[in-house]
């Protein structure tokens, strides 16, 4: 545990960037609730209208902002334990990561919900396995392990999308199962 007087975060120049992460949660909460006016508040059939959950967050969001620009400007984050990990970042890893959101983002369409965020999964695992550090990455039995994991876990979330919440996600086929 460490004193505000030897934390890192008491430092002056550590306080503009904690300072800008609370205005920037401040502005995101009053970004939303200004898109919130013009939602309708007419009451539904749980008794609230469709604006409810936007106020609600865009108010967490306000308060929240509003105590991080508190806390920063009162002497910064307290508590706050030193940076660990790394001293750069993992640049191969982040290209991995990157590429399965953007080839998932593209092929979407094209190869349905199931097989792109199978992609997705794989790519990102393979990014973070290799900025840890981890043996074995390029071995085919990982990469297997890998693409059935991602199946396994797209699979119920495009099933409970289309089938029980009927929310259309793009589909290998017309059946609507894959």
């Amino acid at each position: 545990m460490t004193t505000p007087e030897s934390s890192v975060a008491s430092h002056p120049a550590a306080l503009w960037p904690q300072t800008l992460v609370g205005a920037g949660v401040l502005l995101t909460g009053m970004a939303l609730a200004f898109g919130a006016i013009d939602i309708s508040s007419e009451a539904g059939y749980g008794g609230v209208g469709p604006n409810f959950l936007p106020w609600l967050v865009s108010i967490v969001l306000m308060l929240c902002g509003g105590w991080i620009l508190w806390e920063a400007r009162t002497g910064g984050f307290r508590e706050l334990d030193a940076p660990t990990g790394a001293d750069r970042g993992n640049w191969p890893g982040f290209v991995w990561v990157s590429a399965g959101l953007l080839l998932n983002a593209a092929l979407i369409t094209s190869l349905g919900f199931i097989l792109s965020c199978t992609l997705c999964y794989v790519m990102a695992v393979q990014g973070l396995r290799r900025a840890s550090g981890q043996p074995g990455v390029n071995a085919p039995r990982t990469w297997a392990i890998d693409a059935v994991t991602g199946v396994l876990i797209a699979t119920p979330v495009f099933w409970t999308f289309t089938k029980f919440l009927a929310i259309n996600l793009p589909g290998l086929t017309s059946t609507g199962w894959l």
